[in-house]
């Protein structure tokens, strides 16, 4: 009896031989085992056939964990749920996480208020499913892609990434998320295309801080951010779907946001709706209200100061207690190995 299916089991009965130290079930067949001298040299797989098997096996891999985690929605909407199949990243930091009740309550998300507070309180209602993403502009594969596209075709991976706000705050948040570039590689850009632009979405009526005569009538709406197309293809930036291994919390810029961890946290814009290839360089909603003080690039910079205070140093929140240390901020914001590559050359005070 077959105790998993309840069937019974007619075969015949399990005789066993001896082979050397190990037994196996009589199947009433011998097996006949070549020794390597006898193997024609027609009966070795070419080494570029089996390598492209091995191909085919670990990109077959990465779809079913994909699909796995595309299985569950449209019920994986919800802020709080665990997403399945995330696979660790060497790219992740090994400092200290952030605790998710500071991630989660202290946020700058203006479309919700300008109180640290106040994208928790105002953003427990927004409705992020459906959701969907444009991909416009310089591109061959011009396409909208639903939320559970992104689930479907790109396996997640976890990076713990630093955070540092141009504020001179920073934390440690595990993100749960995907390379940009693998999007933009399946998009194709056009030869035309030199930088990407970000648009988050326009909706007053869920986003208080959008609404005028609010803070936000300051702010040409919706929320516009762009990086060079070398940036934005670059393995450290990343969309993200998530943090602390669960969905993405509302005010943390749910159902998706881009992460780009060498750069002040308001490049990295929240919400997102609409991704737009594009040939000159993106005029972003913080370069429109003060150009004097938030440029294009806002690389992490400990030697450019803001023009009203000093980028030097930061606190890291849940260790700026009355008697911590400021730290040292790390030019690139500690990722200078990596990506600092991208801006030879370049007067990095002038394009600030």
């Amino acid at each position: 009896m077959d105790w998993f299916t309840g069937v019974r089991n007619y075969s015949a009965p399990a005789v066993s031989i001896v082979d050397g130290s190990r037994r196996r079930p009589f199947t009433g067949k011998t097996m006949l085992i070549k020794k390597p001298a006898d193997i024609l040299p027609s009966e070795i797989t070419p080494k570029e056939i089996y390598q492209q098997r091995r191909r085919f096996l670990r990109e077959a891999a990465a779809v079913a964990a994909a699909g796995a985690s595309a299985a569950l929605l449209p019920s994986m909407t919800q802020a709080g749920q665990k997403i399945p199949n995330v696979r660790k990243s060497p790219l992740s930091t090994g400092e200290k996480l952030t605790s998710v009740q500071d991630i989660t309550s202290y946020n700058n998300f203006y479309e919700f208020g300008t109180d640290k507070k106040d994208p928790a309180r105002n953003a427990q209602n927004f409705r992020t499913f459906p959701w969907s993403v444009a991909i416009e502009g310089e591109v061959k594969k011009p396409a909208v892609y639903q939320l559970e596209d992104f689930f479907r075709h790109f396996p997640l991976e976890e990076r713990i990434y630093r955070l540092r706000c141009v504020e001179a705050w920073s934390m440690v948040v595990p993100w749960v998320g995907f390379p940009l570039r693998d999007l933009i590689r399946r998009v194709g850009p056009t030869s035309r295309a030199k930088y990407v632009e970000f648009t988050t979405l326009h909706d007053p009526a869920q986003m208080p801080g959008q609404k005028p005569g609010l803070f936000g009538a300051g702010l040409d709406w919706p929320y516009v951010e762009g990086l060079r197309l070398d940036e934005a293809m670059h393995p450290l930036t990343i969309l993200a779907v998530g943090l602390y291994g669960e969905i993405m919390p509302n005010q943390n810029g749910a159902p998706i946001r881009l992460v780009v961890p060498w750069k002040y946290g308001f490049k990295s814009i929240k919400s997102i709706v609409k991704i737009r290839f594009v040939e000159k360089q993106p005029l972003t909603t913080w370069m429109k209200a003060g150009p004097s003080e938030y440029g294009f690039y806002s690389n992490v910079n400990p030697t450019v100061d803001h023009p009203r205070w000093s980028q030097a140093a930061e606190r890291r929140i849940g260790e700026d207690s009355l008697f911590s240390p400021k730290r040292k901020t790390l030019m690139f914001n500690g990722y200078a190995e990596q990506v600092a590559s991208l801006y030879t050359g370049m007067d990095l005070k002038k394009f600030f």
